[in-house]
C-alpha cells in the first residue's frame, strides 16, 4: 500500500520523527530499502529546499523522506512550520511519529551505553520526559503514530513497508548469477549451486562454440538425467528461502550457479531457474552471466 503523501511534480514527501531510541534509524534504513531518498537530521529551514530540488530532478528522485530529532535547534517550532509550508506548496507530507514506553527507552539507551540528548546533567528518565513533553504537539499532528515498545526490528520494518512501500519495492530482489569455477567463486553470492554434475556440452563438437543461451545447448542441458528433478527441488527450496527472507526483512538475494567455464550448463540452468522464480509472487528476478564470453 503506497502512502498517501503529496505527489506534486511526482514527489512524495515523508517526515520521520519521534522519541530518541524509538526506532528512527531503523525506519530510515527501511525507507532507503524501499527506494526513498532519505536525509537524516537536515536543518528544518533546508527541508523545503531539498524537496524542491528533488522535484526538479526530472524523475531521478520521486520519494523524499526527512528524519528529524531534537538535536536540531528550535526543533518543534521549526519543523511544524516546515510541514505547514510544504503542505501549502502542495507536497502534503506524511508525518510518521515513533514512540515507546519509558521503561523500554531506558533499556535501549542502557544497552548501547549512550545518554539521552536532553538528559544534560540529570537522569536518563528526565531526558525522556523532557523530550516527550517537547514533542507532544508534533505527535498530535502526525499522520501515523507507531509505538515500537513491543515490536521487533522485523515487525517495525513490516509496518513501515505496509505504509510507505509499493508492491515492487517490497519484493525480494533476486539476482541469478552464472559463473565459471575456473574464474573463481562470486564474492557476493548468498547461495551457490554447482551444476557440474551434468554432462558438459563442451565435449559435443557441434555445441562447443555455442552457449547456454542457444536453444541446442539449452535443450541438451535440460534433458539430461537429473536436470529436471534438480530444478524442481531447488525451486521449491528457494520458495521457502524467499518467504523466510521477506519475513526477516531481507530484500536482496544473489544466487550463483556455477559450471566449469560459465558458458554452457550454468547459463542454461540460470535462465531456466530465473524463469521459474519470476512467476513467484514477491520476487523480482534478473539474470547476470558473469563469465559468458571469456572463453
Amino acid at each position: 500500500m503506497s502512502a498517501p503523501a503529496g505527489e506534486k511534480s511526482g514527489i512524495e514527501v515523508a517526515v520521520v520523527t519521534g522519541l530518541s531510541g524509538a526506532g528512527r534509524s531503523t525506519a530510515a534504513k527501511c525507507l532507503e530499502d524501499l527506494g526513498w531518498f532519505v536525509v537524516d537530521n537536515l536543518p528544518p529551514e533546508l527541508i523545503a529546499t531539498m524537496v524542491e530540488l528533488g522535484a526538479q530532478a526530472r524523475g531521478a528522485i520521486t520519494r523524499v523522506a526527512v528524519v528529524m530529532d531534537v538535536r536540531s535547534r528550535a526543533f518543534t517550532e521549526d519543523l511544524a512550520a516546515v510541514i505547514k509550508d510544504l503542505d501549502a506548496r502542495g507536497y502534503k507530507p506524511k508525518v510518521l511519529f515513533l514512540e515507546a514506553t519509558d521503561d523500554v527507552l531506558i533499556r535501549r539507551f542502557e544497552s548501547v551505553r549512550r545518554g539521552h540528548p536532553l538528559q544534560a546533567d540529570g537522569r536518563l528518565a528526565d531526558g525522556i520526559e523532557a523530550e516527550r513533553v517537547l514533542l507532544t504537539p508534533l505527535r498530535e499532528e502526525a499522520d501515523l503514530v507507531l509505538d515500537t515498545s513491543a515490536l521487533s526490528v522485523h515487525q517495525l520494518r513490516a509496518k513501515i513497508e505496509d505504509t510507505f512501500g509499493t508492491e515492487s519495492a517490497t519484493r525480494t530482489r533476486v539476482t541469478v548469477l552464472s559463473f565459471g569455477y575456473k574464474y573463481g567463486l562470486p564474492m557476493d553470492a548468498d547461495l551457490v549451486m554447482d551444476v557440474r554434475f551434468l554432462p558438459n556440452p563442451f565435449w559435443i563438437p557441434e555445441l562447443r562454440e555455442q552457449t547456454g543461451l542457444d536453444g541446442d545447448v539449452r535443450n541438451y542441458v535440460l534433458t539430461q538425467e537429473g536436470a529436471e528433478e534438480f530444478l524442481d527441488r531447488y525451486h521449491e527450496l528457494l520458495r521457502l528461502i524467499g518467504a523466510g527472507y521477506r519475513r526477516e526483512g531481507k530484500r536482496y538475494l544473489t544466487l550463483a550457479v556455477g559450471c566449469t567455464g560459465g558458458k554452457h550448463r550454468s547459463v542454461a540452468i540460470s535462465e531456466e531457474l530465473a524463469g521459474r522464480l519470476a512467476s513467484e509472487d514477491g520476487m523480482a528476478v534478473k539474470v547476470v552471466h558473469r563469465d559468458l564470453g571469456r572463453e
